[in-house]
């Protein structure tokens, strides 16, 4: 991998880390899955990384956190957190980061805010919540209908954060085209 790659990585990795500094929210009806902005830097880092890059930005902050960096909202860290009812989302948004990186890739002939958009709700939205459903019904013993159900508070803001994507991708595809490297594999 060239140095430019690893550089990018672990920048991404760093956005999605500060991502964390922001307050999390806790919902007592969602089952002890709190609203955070992280996985708005799972859609970023798949959009403007790619596929293998995003995904591989996201697999790098997990990894600082096991070891214990109180990365995640909230001041979270260590393996604890991979024993969580966020769980699900957590390892979710390697496949996000990963998805949107290939949906923008499969579109890079359409328009950078459409495919930006599209790419940040089916990864950073369909799949996320794919894991986080199955993650939450296990550790918090629901059903998979209940723990949908405790999930739906979380698609406005996640429509929000797939928007601020979109026009952060469209922005840096006007200024710095070069930068948006999942138009560039």
């Amino acid at each position: 991998m060239k140095d430019r790659s690893l550089v990018q990585i672990a920048l991404y990795a760093a956005i999605f880390a500060v991502l964390g500094l922001l307050p999390k929210f806790d919902l007592p009806f969602a089952g002890g899955v709190p609203i955070t902005a992280q996985s708005m830097g799972a859609m970023l880092a798949g959009v403007m990384l790619g596929a293998w890059r995003g995904a591989l930005s996201i697999v790098l902050l997990l990894f600082v956190v096991a070891l214990g960096a109180p990365l995640l909202a909230g001041g979270r860290g260590g393996l604890g957190v991979f024993f969580t009812p966020s769980v699900g989302f957590i390892v979710g948004w390697v496949a996000a980061a990963f998805v949107t990186g290939w949906l923008m890739q499969a579109m890079r002939r359409q328009s950078v805010l459409a495919s930006a958009l599209i790419a940040s709700v089916v990864g950073g939205i369909v799949v996320e919540y794919a894991f986080g459903i199955v993650g939450l019904s296990l550790k918090a013993g629901l059903s998979l209908a209940d723990a949908t159900k405790a999930c739906l508070i979380f698609i406005p803001g996640d429509a929000i954060k797939a928007v601020l994507v979109a026009l952060i991708a469209q922005t840096v595809a006007r200024g710095m085209p070069d930068a948006l490297l999942s138009r560039h594999v």
